[in-house]
C-alpha cells in the first residue's frame, strides 16, 4: 500500500515510512526530519543576502552623493525597486522548469546560490563603476530563479504528498527565511548607512556564500530528493498522479486562485522596502534623547542577541544530530555564525558608545523579521490543533490583518500636511502596523507554499512553485509602482489617505475571500 493512502498508521509513521522510501535518515528534531532543518539555514542565508541587500537599495538610491548615494529622486528610485523585486520573483517560474526538465532541484539551489554571492560580489564594486550594481542586480534575479522554487519544493518533498505537518514544516522553513532576513537588514542595513553601501552589498554576499557552501556539503543528508529528475515522483508519487482528471485540474485551479490573491497582499505588504521605508526615513522621529535614546539602545541590543540566541540554538540541536555524517556542513555553518556573532557584538557595543542615537531607517524592516521568529512557533502549533482553518481562510485573515497594519499607518500620519517633505510622527505606528503584517504573513505565505506543494502533481510542483512566485512577482512590481506614488498622493491629498489606499484594498480582497471558501474547499477534494 502507498504510504499517501495508508490510513491505519499515525502522521509520524507515514512521515518515517516516507522518508525510508527516499533514502532519507528518520533522524527528528522538534518532531521534523533533520533535512528540514538543512534547508532551513540555507534559506536563512540566502534572505539574509536578499533582505539585507533590499533594505538598503532605496535608500542608497535616494542618498545625496556627498554620502555615497545615487541621488535619485523618490519616484524614480522606488520604479527600480518594482522592476527589480518584480522580476526577481518572475524568474523562478524558469527556475522551476530548468529544475524540472534538466537539473534536478539540488543542482539548481547550488548554482542559484553561485549565481546571487557573484551578484552580490558586483554590487559591492558599485563605487568603482556603477555598471557592476546593475550587473550584480541581474545576477541576483537570475540566482533567485534557481534558488527559490527549487529549495521549496525540496521542503515539500520531505513529506507525504497529503500530510497536515507540511503547514508546520512550511512555517519552521519560514522562521528559517525571516530569521535571515531579519539578520541581514539588521547587519547589512546598519554597516551600509553607517560605514558605506558597498559594505552593506558585499557583507550579503559572504553569508549567502556560507549558505552555499552548507548546503552542498550537506546533500546527501536528502537520500534520492531533489538529486535527479522527477526521482520523487517515480519512486513514491505514483499513486497521487492516479488522481482523475478532474481533480487535479480542481485543485490546479485553487492554486491559480490563491495566487491570485497574493498579487493583492504582496502589493500592499511589500510597502516595507519602498513607501515605508521612506515614510521611516522622512517622516518619523528617528533621533531620541536621554532616556528615550537609552531604552532603545538597550531594546536594539535585546532584538540583536536573543534571536540570534535562539537560532544558534537550533544549529546546536542539528549538530548534534548530523554532525558525525556530515561535520562539513556543520562547521560552514558555525563559521559563519561565528562571523556574525562578532559582527552583532561589534554593533551593540558601537551603539552603547555613541554620543548620540539615531534610529536607521532601515531598523525598522527588522520588526517583521522580529515578530515571524516570535509569532512562527505559535502559528506552527496553532495550524496543527483542531483551530485549523481552511487555506482561503487563512489567506483571507492574512489580507484583512495586512490592511489593518495599514490602518495604523494612516491614522498615524493624520495629522501630516499635504505635500509635507519631512515630519516627525512616532515610531509606534510603524511597529504597530509592521506587528499586524507579520500577523497577516503568516496567514498567506507559509500555508501558500504548504497549498502549492499539497495541490500540485508531483511532476508539476516545481512549474507550480514558479506560478506562485510570478504571482508574487506582479505584487513586487505593483508595489514599487504604487508606491512610487506617495509623492504624488500626498501633496494633492495626503500621506494619510496613501496609506488608507492600502488599507482599502487587502480588506475587500480578504472579505471576497471568505465569500469563496465553501467553493475553493469543495475544489481541493479532501486536501486540507
Amino acid at each position: 500500500m502507498a504510504v499517501e493512502n495508508s490510513s491505519s498508521l499515525s502522521q509520524d509513521q507515514v512521515l518515517d515510512l516516507h522518508l525510508e522510501n527516499n533514502g532519507v535518515a528518520t533522524d527528528k528534531l522538534i518532531n521534523h526530519p533533520v533535512g528540514l532543518f538543512v534547508l532551513f539555514f540555507t534559506e536563512m542565508w540566502e534572505r539574509f543576502s536578499y533582505y539585507g541587500m533590499r533594505a538598503l537599495l532605496v535608500l542608497f538610491l535616494v542618498s545625496e552623493a556627498s554620502k555615497g548615494g545615487w541621488n535619485w529622486t523618490r519616484p524614480e528610485a522606488l520604479s527600480l525597486y518594482a522592476w527589480y523585486t518584480g522580476l526577481v520573483y518572475l524568474t523562478p517560474i524558469l527556475g522551476g522548469l530548468i529544475a524540472d526538465k534538466l537539473t534536478g532541484y539540488r543542482k539548481a539551489v547550488i548554482l542559484g546560490a553561485l549565481i546571487m554571492t557573484l551578484g552580490h560580489a558586483a554590487m559591492a564594486m558599485e563605487g568603482i563603476n556603477m555598471n557592476f550594481f546593475y550587473l550584480g542586480l541581474v545576477l541576483m534575479m537570475a540566482g533567485n530563479g534557481l534558488f527559490k522554487p527549487n529549495i521549496s519544493s525540496m521542503v515539500g518533498q520531505l513529506y507525504p504528498a497529503i500530510s497536515d505537518k507540511k503547514d508546520a514544516a512550511y512555517t519552521i522553513f519560514y522562521m528559517g527565511i525571516n530569521s535571515g532576513a531579519f539578520l541581514g537588514i539588521l547587519m547589512c542595513g546598519y554597516v551600509g548607512e553607517k560605514i558605506g553601501w558597498h559594505w552593506g552589498f558585499g557583507l550579503a554576499g559572504i553569508f549567502m556564500f556560507f549558505g552555499m557552501l552548507q548546503f552542498y556539503f550537506g546533500q546527501k543528508i536528502f537520500g534520492v530528493i531533489g538529486s535527479a529528475l522527477n526521482t520523487v515522483t517515480k519512486k513514491v508519487e505514483s499513486k497521487v498522479e492516479e488522481l482523475p482528471a478532474k481533480v487535479v485540474s480542481e485543485r490546479l485551479l485553487v492554486i491559480f486562485v490563491l495566487s491570485i490573491f497574493t498579487i493583492f497582499f504582496w502589493m500592499v505588504f511589500e510597502q516595507a522596502g519602498g513607501s515605508m521605508t521612506i515614510f521611516a526615513k522622512d517622516y518619523t522621529l528617528r533621533t531620541l534623547d536621554g532616556s528615550a535614546g537609552t531604552i532603545f539602545k538597550w531594546a536594539d541590543a535585546a532584538l540583536t542577541i536573543f534571536p540570534l540566541l535562539a537560532v544558534s540554538v537550533v544549529l546546536f540541536g542539528l549538530a548534534k544530530q548530523i554532525f558525525a555524517k556530515y561535520p562539513a556542513t556543520i562547521i560552514f555553518t558555525a563559521l559563519s555564525f561565528v562571523i556574525i556573532w562578532g559582527l552583532a557584538i561589534w554593533k551593540v557595543q558601537k551603539e552603547f558608545t555613541a554620543v548620540g542615537t539615531e534610529v536607521p531607517a532601515s531598523w525598522f524592516g527588522i520588526l517583521n523579521s522580529f515578530f515571524i521568529v516570535s509569532l512562527a512557533p505559535f502559528f506552527s502549533k496553532l495550524w496543527e490543533t483542531k483551530f485549523n482553518p481552511s487555506g482561503p481562510v487563512k489567506f483571507g485573515l492574512g489580507l484583512v490583518f495586512v490592511g489593518l497594519g495599514f490602518a495604523g499607518l494612516a491614522y498615524g500620519g493624520k495629522d501630516i500636511a499635504a505635500g509635507a517633505s519631512v515630519a516627525q510622527v512616532s515610531m509606534f505606528w510603524l511597529i504597530f502596523a509592521y506587528f499586524f503584517h507579520t500577523v497577516g504573513e503568516l496567514c498567506v505565505s507559509p500555508v501558500g507554499l504548504s497549498y502549492v506543494s499539497k495541490l500540485a502533481p508531483a511532476k508539476l510542483v516545481g512549474l507550480m512553485f514558479g506560478v506562485w512566485f510570478t504571482c508574487t512577482a506582479i505584487g513586487n512590481w505593483l508595489a514599487g509602482k504604487t508606491g512610487g506614488l506617495i509623492d504624488k498622493i500626498s501633496t494633492e491629498y495626503s500621506i494619510s489617505t496613501f496609506f488608507l489606499i492600502f488599507t482599502i484594498i487587502p480588506i475587500v480582497a480578504g472579505l471576497l475571500l471568505f465569500a469563496l471558501n465553501p467553493l475553493l474547499k469543495k475544489w481541493m477534494n479532501g486536501v486540507h
